[in-house]
């Protein structure tokens, strides 16, 4: 059984998608502290200058260094949602499938979600069903699962019953190989080739959110976000 982990993030790239496809399980997870300018609560689209961010206003103020991913708060007097939407709206109204998503994501847009991870759970959610990945999610603070990095990757596998971790490239930097041997899980590593596809605007800019993509080439996303890989899903 091939596991991959990841902290939840808000609109995310090409890569996250790709290592979900090529797993049976993924793990979100959202136990884990809360890192400020990391791509959970925020990423980019396609504008016509280039690219913008989109972010999720997050009420932190001096609750760094104990702030789990699974307890964040979004701030509530900024209108976020609304401006959100604009933006999408704005940038993606040219896109060719822009107008058959829209009734799908517009509605998501419009209602207060009662958490941060309530809307980053449904609109990944949403993002699987559009692509048509079945991967089946966990999330890490459901498993029981101890110790950080390397250790907490290693103990979430083996209370799942892994036979593969897929990391992403940046596990090469402090993963165990040692560990995962000795309890008979096999690591690979995804150095993920970001596609090029035709954008709403002239050029190609990269590492845009997953509606960049789906906007622009809706069915077909999958197969261009795989390499043309073939995947059972």
């Amino acid at each position: 059984m091939v596991i991959s982990i990841n902290q939840p993030a808000y609109l995310p790239w090409l890569g996250y998608f790709e290592r979900i496809a090529r797993s049976d399980v993924h793990v979100v997870l959202d136990h884990v502290q809360f890192e400020k300018n990391s791509f959970t609560n925020r990423n980019k689209i396609r504008t016509k200058d280039g690219t913008a961010w989109l972010t999720i206003p997050l009420a932190t103020k001096g609750r760094y260094g104990s702030l789990r991913i699974q307890d964040l708060e979004i701030a509530s007097d900024s209108g976020w949602l609304r401006k959100h939407w604009a933006s999408l709206r704005m940038n993606y109204s040219r896109a060719p499938l822009f107008a058959q998503y829209a009734p799908v994501y517009q509605p998501i847009y419009e209602v207060k979600p009662a958490s941060f991870m309530l809307f980053v759970q449904a609109m990944l959610e949403q993002h699987l069903s559009d692509l048509g990945i079945a991967t089946k999610l966990l999330f890490s603070s459901q498993i029981p699962a101890f110790g950080h990095k390397s250790e907490l990757v290693l103990s979430i596998c083996k209370s799942l019953g892994a036979s593969v971790y897929l990391s992403g490239s940046q596990g090469r930097g402090y993963l165990d190989e040692r560990a995962f041997h000795d309890s008979g899980i096999s690591l690979q590593y995804q150095d993920y080739n970001h596609p090029e596809y035709r954008q709403a605007w002239p050029g190609f800019e990269s590492h845009m959110g997953i509606l960049d993509l789906l906007f622009n080439h809706g069915k077909d996303s999958l197969h261009i976000l795989m390499g043309n890989r073939t995947v059972d899903t």
